[in-house]
């Protein structure tokens, strides 16, 4: 008795589509990865690299001023009221009509925010904001000659304060 062997098309196997899967899926990966690269930004990256970095040390001074006038700024954030309120204690200083705050998102640049804060009265600031997004935010008050920095995580935060950065710290 002679068991007769039945011969099945190749597509039929699932061994070969196993081993057409793999390098397959291999290639469909790297055009997407193409794809995502061309057409995306990297929003991070600067052209002038070079003199960014020549600029940190005029950048390092604005934070020592800042310590040197013992500067504290008392956030408060309403993003529902689309408002923003400052009180800054500073010693042997006084402090300009208006100062700038820039609202830093992490790793979108096109929601940040750049707000003319003006004085409403001795050490009290307010100004509008746009709505923001939830989640990580970067803070910084600026002046002629000093910056403060610091973080707040939207809308968890309403209060925030910013002091000085430690020599340490930058």
């Amino acid at each position: 008795m002679r068991l007769q062997e039945t011969r099945r098309p190749w597509y039929r196997e699932p061994w070969v589509w196993l081993l057409i899967a793999l390098p397959l899926s291999a290639v469909i990966g790297g055009i997407v990865t193409i794809v995502i690269a061309v057409s995306t930004s990297d929003g991070l990256v600067v052209d002038d690299y070079y003199k960014r970095g020549k600029a940190i040390n005029r950048d390092l001074a604005r934070d020592r001023a800042a310590a040197q006038y013992r500067l504290e700024a008392h956030f408060d954030i309403d993003a529902d009221g689309r408002r923003v309120a400052l009180r800054l204690k500073a010693r042997d200083y006084t402090p300009p009509a208006d100062l700038m705050l820039s609202l830093l998102h992490p790793t979108r640049k096109g929601l940040d925010q750049h707000i003319r804060l003006v004085r409403t009265e001795a050490g009290r600031y307010a100004g509008g904001i746009d709505a923001l997004s939830p989640g990580n935010w970067y803070l910084q008050l600026e002046a002629d000659d000093w910056r403060l920095s610091g973080s707040f995580r939207a809308p968890a935060d309403t209060s925030v304060v910013l002091t000085p950065l430690a020599d340490g710290d930058t």
